[in-house]
């Protein structure tokens, strides 16, 4: 690490230490040239996690899209701001075991995995959206799989 003051490569590291809730390490610095000590931290870059759209294009990962969505088909059913903000961390961290790229309908998919032991009706209004539902027959269709599901 250079001297910020006297621009020599030659530091040491006098003291480490945890910084940020364990997020970084903080670590402080001895200029052996000239004696200044200084402070860095060292941070764990995070690769951007990709979605890749139905038509191909590609645009960074948006939490808060997960989280608007969510909100929408739980709207006045009891799914607490918690638990949609948990569900969109999850699917988050889910995504990001599986590589630096995901496909929009993986997504899709996955919220509607973690929404349906969340609410039931949030779930339905979700696949509504996601399936594209045009009749009736589509929520029944929709409704005999879910029971399916749920008595495995």
């Amino acid at each position: 690490m250079r001297c910020p003051r006297c621009r020599t490569d030659d530091t040491k590291v006098i003291d480490s230490r945890e910084a940020e809730e364990g997020s970084s390490i903080r670590r402080r610095r001895l200029c052996a040239s000239c004696q200044h000590r200084f402070t860095t931290y060292e941070r764990l870059e995070e690769v951007q996690l990709v979605v890749v759209k139905s038509h191909g294009s590609r645009e960074p990962f948006d939490r808060s899209k997960i989280v608007a969505g969510v909100t929408s088909a739980s709207k006045g059913r009891p799914v607490t701001a918690e638990q949609i903000e948990q569900l969109s961390i999850d699917l988050e961290d889910h995504s990001r075991l599986q590589g630096n790229e995901i496909t929009s309908a993986e997504v899709g998919l996955e919220v509607l995995e973690r929404l349906r032991s969340v609410d039931v009706v949030a779930y339905l209004r979700f696949a509504s959206v996601y399936k594209n539902f045009d009749a009736a027959a589509d929520f029944q269709r929709e409704l005999v799989l879910l029971k399916k599901l749920q008595s495995t």
